[in-house]
């Protein structure tokens, strides 16, 4: 199955991950169920007066996404846009709180953001994802995950040096020390998109101008009418 790992499983999240890979690339349910149907989402929609993104913001510790993910909901809402953010630190108080930050883990916590992302974006919301997400397989499921709900993957381009000047929360330096193991960067790697929807350099540039660039794609394929095209 191209581009999906498949380690033996050694772990519930390593094994739920391959499972619904696997159900998700061959069409079938995971499991004994049955899909119900509900309301037609596009009346939902229509009534919201927009359609759904999810937009993946992913990058090193440090990047900005969260701060960029703030700013761009904030833009969306004052624009008259119904918009949510998930955030990876956030997430990790619950949701994903059972989950630790080897290759396994880390592919778990995001198919759970993703298929979260995916519920809210079926109920009309502009989702915003911040998420390391570092594994370029890992978010190619997110993208199928989202199935036709449009995917926009943007790289938060800011270099690892740069990263670690601004070294928020002090993890850079306890990664460095060896008192952080699998730390994104240090020691665990990051495989950066190579062809992003939206590549969002703030090496230089204002949190403003960036999030400005955000939420104007995020306006513009929000504002598409259903069923017709969407420009990228």
């Amino acid at each position: 199955m191209s581009g999906i790992r498949q380690p033996r499983p050694r772990t519930l999240p390593q094994a739920v991950e391959m499972h619904v890979s696997q159900k998700i690339l061959s069409g079938l349910p995971p499991g004994p169920v049955t899909w119900h149907p509900l309301q037609a989402r596009e009346a939902r929609w229509a009534r919201l007066g927009q359609v759904p993104v999810i937009a993946w913001l992913t990058g090193l510790s440090g990047a900005g996404k969260s701060t960029l993910a703030a700013a761009a909901d904030r833009t969306l809402v004052t624009a008259g846009r119904h918009s949510a953010v998930l955030d990876g630190d956030n997430l990790r108080h619950g949701l994903n709180a059972d989950l630790a930050f080897s290759p396994e883990d880390r592919a778990e916590n995001v198919r759970r953001t993703a298929e979260v992302a995916r519920l809210m974006a079926e109920a009309g919301s502009v989702v915003i994802v911040s998420l390391i997400s570092p594994y370029r397989t890992d978010r190619a499921l997110a993208r199928r995950i989202a199935g036709d709900i449009p995917f926009l993957e943007v790289f938060v381009d800011t270099p690892l040096g740069l990263c670690e000047a601004r070294d928020p929360k002090g993890l850079y330096r306890l990664a460095r020390a060896g008192r952080i193991p699998d730390f994104t960067g240090i020691s665990a790697p990051y495989e950066a998109p190579e062809r992003p929807d939206l590549t969002i350099a703030t090496e230089g540039r204002s949190t403003g101008a960036c999030a400005r660039a955000l939420s104007a794609r995020l306006i513009r394929l929000s504002r598409a009418a259903a069923g017709e095209p969407r420009r990228r």
